[in-house]
């Protein structure tokens, strides 16, 4: 198989270099649909300055012809409604994900929707039950449409939000880009497919190389943290400044932890409270943990008049979560196979038959789910309307996945009998064993898969039936 890797023409630390200097694009709102409260979501081929000016514009897919997509934002229990253009050569549809809401709304093509075609447009209409950072990209054509640029954020606001004195977006992405600073259009080899997804070979947030800010010594941010990537598992550090973790996924944490690292999967989010801690003309720093380095995600330059030290942060206000019943609850196993080093199973079902690694492998599929690649008509779990089922996941595979869940919230039964955090995706290693258990409180066919969207689109996609 082809290593692409080999063939990045623009490396990370020459771009990097350059990308010192650059101000982090500041993420707007977008426009209102006909001058009401309603949004206009335009998919459309634009051009976006992704690398330093000495390069190019990069030629991009995007909504409303910015990277990332404009911030949609709203109050806990307002309702929402956009309208999806798609002004693409594609069929294409848009899934808000984390969102909690009615199953014909979760924009999955050949599920809960017809696939949007190119000049038509759809429109979704939900309430938004529960506050938080939320994001939203296409479910068609996965790989393509997201790494090419399709991704915004919504933000659903608190009815009593935390006292802080700023408030930050970050939109953590990468990108394989030609000398030319153009996509490489290699979507879907087989190596990628296979091996750890489409890895890139420039980060970016809200579109630039570096989110640069100014701030005083003793400031207090809200800072919501987006993986938008399909691939890379982000691992930041933290210098000067004090975090706190206070939600993941949306969901609040019961007691805001204290962070000096942080991991964050493709389509995890995490909201902060940060605390600048840097002397006076130094730099408070977020960077992202590399194989080659450590590099500037965020950086704020402290100046100004020095603000009090305060107390750590409260815990945000809980969004409205079902209750657990785990002592009765009902195991379904999910055993991931496949990929490069290890491989898949002798005999593997797909679209209905058993076919050989070989054969599958031509087809491309590489991944497998309970000896099953790709959906087919059985759901992995099929749930009654409120019962609480427990999903151990065993990962026999050489690389990591995203695991994303889609319309409920679930919580990772620790080896101790303790549950984690409320959370919608979760990274399982190599070689790891993790539990999810969720209550099956949303009526309707969900889909199950790994975020890593090359993984996805070869095997790693499952579907849940909850009745």
């Amino acid at each position: 198989m082809e290593t692409y890797e080999g063939k990045m023409d623009l490396t990370r630390r020459e771009v990097m270099a350059l990308a010192g200097g650059l101000v982090g694009a500041q993420v707007m709102p977008g426009p209102a649909w006909a001058g009401d409260s309603r949004h206009l979501l335009t998919a459309a081929p634009a051009e976006v300055q992704l690398a330093p000016g000495e390069f190019p514009k990069t030629r991009v897919w995007s909504y409303g012809g910015q990277v990332p997509g404009p911030v949609l934002r709203h109050k806990q229990g307002e309702m929402f409604e956009a309208r999806l253009v798609n002004g693409l050569e594609q069929e294409t549809t848009v899934h808000w994900h984390g969102l909690r809401l009615p199953n014909a709304m979760d924009g999955v093509p050949g599920m809960t929707q017809a696939a949007v075609h190119p000049g038509e447009s759809f429109d979704y209409r939900f309430a938004l039950r529960d506050a938080g950072t939320f994001w939203y990209h296409p479910h068609a054509n996965s790989l393509e449409q997201i790494s090419r640029g399709l991704s915004g954020v919504l933000v659903v606001d608190e009815a009593e939000p935390p006292e802080v004195d700023a408030e930050e977006i970050a939109v953590l992405d990468d990108w394989r880009l030609t000398e030319d600073a153009q996509l490489h259009t290699e979507f879907g080899n087989r190596h990628d497919m296979s091996h750890a997804g489409r890895l890139g070979n420039y980060i970016t947030v809200n579109g630039a190389g570096e989110l640069r800010r100014s701030y005083a010594r003793g400031t207090r941010l809200r800072l919501r943290l987006v993986n938008a990537a399909t691939a890379r598992v982000f691992r930041l550090v933290f210098k000067g400044m004090n975090a706190w973790v206070v939600a993941l996924d949306a969901m609040s944490v019961e007691r805001p932890e204290r962070v000096e690292q942080l991991e964050l999967g493709p389509a995890q989010r995490a909201d902060l409270i940060v605390d600048i801690t840097a002397e006076t003309g130094e730099e408070a720093i977020i960077g992202s943990v590399e194989r080659d380095g450590t590099y500037a995600t965020v950086s704020v330059s402290v100046d100004g008049v020095e603000q009090a030290v305060r107390d750590a942060p409260q815990a945000l206000p809980p969004n409205d979560l079902p209750e657990l019943a785990l002592k009765d609850a009902r195991q379904v196993p999910l055993v991931m196979e496949g990929g490069a080093m290890r491989g898949l199973p002798e005999r593997v079902m797909w679209q209905g038959s058993k076919m050989e690694a070989r054969a599958l492998y031509e087809a491309g599929q590489f991944w497998a789910f309970n000896g099953q690649a790709g959906m087919d008509d059985k759901p992995l779990v099929e749930a009654s309307l409120g019962e609480t089922v427990r999903v151990p996941m065993e990962n026999r595979t050489a690389f990591s996945h995203s695991m994303h869940l889609h319309g409920q919230h679930f919580r990772e039964v620790l080896p101790d009998g303790r549950l984690g955090p409320w959370r919608d995706t979760l990274v399982i290693h190599p070689d790891e064993t993790r539990e999810i258990a969720f209550v099956a409180e949303n009526p309707g066919d969900w889909m199950f898969h790994c975020h890593m969207a090359a993984h996805q689109m070869s095997g790693m996609m499952n579907w849940i039936r909850i009745t």
